[in-house]
């Protein structure tokens, strides 16, 4: 453990972004020819075995486990790269699900670590990507799922020349950076775009879609529509707390009564772009009975999440909502959870949404409790809790110092029949997991991240803010 936390600092020593909140977001700082130069280096590692590229908003992650399920019920031994994490730092470099041990961290940095110094202003997150290619290419993975981190044309991730892409929901995030309207954040998403590389978006917003579909022309990329009046069109058939069945019909096929154990009626959509995904490989592995199975295996905690619940206590909700849109998307699927009252235990970044996300959740709650995740960013709890009075001024508002106070708060006021519902950003639902964990040890079973956390001390912070 000493060896893999000091690898830990070493790589967080480096230009971290994610710690300012002004970036200027150019070829300057977020420079792909200094990534370029450390994959040369290191002897092009990402281009080793097949990549499937996910950029997007919302729904990125989600879409990135699914199309990773899929692969790995075809017995294809995948890798999933993903960002931030949870608990752990290994959770962003997978393979067949298994985080990555905790030597081989060590291992590949020293590996990687000359190369890095001799590369001035690399950023953690380049150092971070390109370890997770390394690990790939040297454990043999026969397919590499491969999530952006932030925007798409700049980000670390761009390097790879993929067998498809995708563009999941755009919503207006990370405006400071990839600028203020949906068009000019669609710019970002879709450069990842290459040239003749098939590309699935999900249905976007007029001003967002043409440009999606014009980068996608000039590069001449075959380019699938997900959603209504798509090439790829859905209809749910019961969703509930624990998942959704739909129909999914494509160009060439039609799914009946797919199972996809993850929740809430906007996962359709993302399982319609991971199943457009797999087909646009035209793989004959890939066949209408193994993407069946790969999606009901699908998993991705912290996501409208149910934690184990105990005998007596409320029901607790997890969700990484971290603006607006996010929250609102929560607020649709609560009708999913049914209860008696409604707590809100609410931790958020500071620079984000906060007033946005408390108008959506506040009114519908029957008592807030606001509280701070380890994150160095969160928001001050009274901060929190001055804002939740204006926008909900007939709810009472508990203030908490930490996370276990404030799930114990909430716990105190509820009864079996209720649900606590934990959001505002994934800092927050990660110390509402482990919350969970200290006070029943038992509740989740071993193979759970939550049992890999590791203790904050300040270089164990996720690299993207949410």
């Amino acid at each position: 453990m000493l060896a893999y936390q000091q690898t830990l600092e070493a790589i967080y020593r480096y230009v971290d972004y994610s710690r300012t909140r002004q970036i200027p977001y150019n070829a300057s700082t977020y420079n792909l020819e200094r990534m370029r130069e450390l994959c040369r280096r290191l002897g092009h590692p990402e281009n080793d075995y097949p990549t499937l590229h996910i950029a997007g908003s919302k729904g990125k992650g989600s879409t990135a486990a699914m199309v990773a399920a899929i692969l790995q019920a075809a017995g294809y031994r995948t890798g999933l790269y993903t960002s931030p994490h949870l608990h752990s730092f290994r959770e962003r470099i997978r393979i067949n699900d298994e985080l990555i041990p905790q030597e081989r961290v060590v291992m590949l940095w020293e590996q990687m670590r000359p190369e890095v110094e001799a590369l001035p202003q690399t950023t953690a997150f380049e150092i971070i990507t390109a370890l997770a290619f390394l690990d790939f290419s040297q454990q043999r993975v026969d397919r590499a799922v491969i999530e952006v981190g932030l925007g798409g044309r700049l980000d670390a991730t761009n390097v790879i020349r993929p067998a498809v892409c995708a563009i999941t929901s755009l919503s207006l995030e990370h405006t400071e950076l990839l600028g203020s309207t949906l068009d000019r954040i669609a710019y970002e998403k879709a450069g990842i775009i290459k040239p003749g590389v098939p590309v699935v978006s999900a249905t976007q917003a007029p001003e967002a879609a043409a440009v999606i579909a014009e980068v996608a022309a000039r590069n001449e990329a075959p380019l699938w529509w997900v959603g209504e009046n798509g090439d790829w069109r859905f209809t749910i058939r019961t969703a509930d707390r624990h998942g959704l069945r739909l129909d999914l019909h494509g160009p060439d096929v039609s799914y009946a009564d797919l199972w996809v154990p993850l929740v809430g009626h906007h996962q359709a959509l993302n399982a319609g772009v991971a199943v457009a995904m797999i087909h646009a490989l035209d793989d004959a592995r890939l066949t209408p009975e193994v993407v069946r199975q790969g999606l009901a295996r699908a998993t991705w905690p912290g996501r409208l999440e149910l934690l184990p619940q105990r005998p007596g206590t409320a029901t607790i909700l997890v969700d990484g909502a971290h603006n607006r849109h996010s929250a609102e998307q929560v607020l649709a699927a609560l009708p999913l959870f049914p209860r008696e009252r409604l707590i809100l235990l609410f931790g958020a970044s500071a620079d984000k949404d906060i007033a946005g996300m408390l108008e959506v959740l506040g009114p519908v709650s029957d008592a807030i409790v606001v509280t701070r995740s380890y994150h160095p960013r969160a928001a001050d709890p009274h901060d929190l809790a001055a804002l939740a009075r204006t926008v909900a001024p007939t709810k009472p508002v508990f203030v908490a110092a930490e996370v276990l106070t404030a799930l114990q708060m909430a716990l105190e006021q509820t009864t079996a029949a209720d649900l606590i519902l934990g959001t505002g950003s994934l800092f927050l639902v990660a110390d509402v997991r482990s919350a969970w964990c200290a006070l029943y040890p038992d509740a989740f079973p071993a193979s759970d991240w939550v049992h890999a956390a590791e203790p904050f001390d300040g270089s164990f912070v996720p690299m993207l803010t949410r």
